[in-house]
């Protein structure tokens, strides 16, 4: 991964982290082109599939009009690692974490030399639960994301119109 998309990561990673502060949970995505950069963001993204269909199909139109050569996409989860290596998501929520959760911060970025990059920047809570975060992180194993990896329609959209 590049500085400039690396950059873009941190960028959109602390946008997040300033959401949750406010006790909010959107997906936020942070697009860089030819054309310049656009912000967008979603509140119901982890909803539903089909409003996270959506905003990454209105994200993946914003990037061709701006003829995108970067993004960085990042949305708040709880995650869970059954077996090692294979790691299981849902949306944030009110609820505690079930044993072996761990609030995150899952990212994926693309950039058109270097390809895509995924990572999380976890979170834990103070018992008053003001949020806590750590530094983001890039998985830097092979990993093969599925589609309900956050920003993965995005670039599939992108890749493959």
């Amino acid at each position: 991964m590049n500085d400039d998309t690396w950059a873009l990561v941190g960028d959109v990673v602390a946008r997040v982290q300033r959401a949750i502060g406010l006790q909010q949970a959107p997906a936020i995505v942070i697009l860089d082109g030819e054309q310049g950069r656009r912000i967008l963001s979603d509140y119901d993204y982890q909803r539903d599939d089909a409003t996270s269909h959506a905003f990454e199909a209105k994200a993946a139109d914003q990037a061709r009009a701006l003829h995108a050569r970067r993004f960085a996409f990042a949305v708040p989860q709880v995650i869970a690692e059954p077996t090692p290596g294979r790691y299981q998501a849902r949306a944030v929520s009110n609820h505690p974490l079930r044993p072996g959760e761990q609030e995150t911060i899952a990212w994926t970025a693309h950039d058109t030399t270097d390809g895509a990059d995924y990572g999380f920047a976890p979170y834990t809570r103070r018992p008053n639960g003001r949020p806590v975060f750590g530094e983001p992180e890039l998985f830097d194993i092979p990993i093969t994301a599925t589609e309900r990896m956050p920003g993965r329609r995005l670039l599939h959209l992108l890749l493959d119109p």
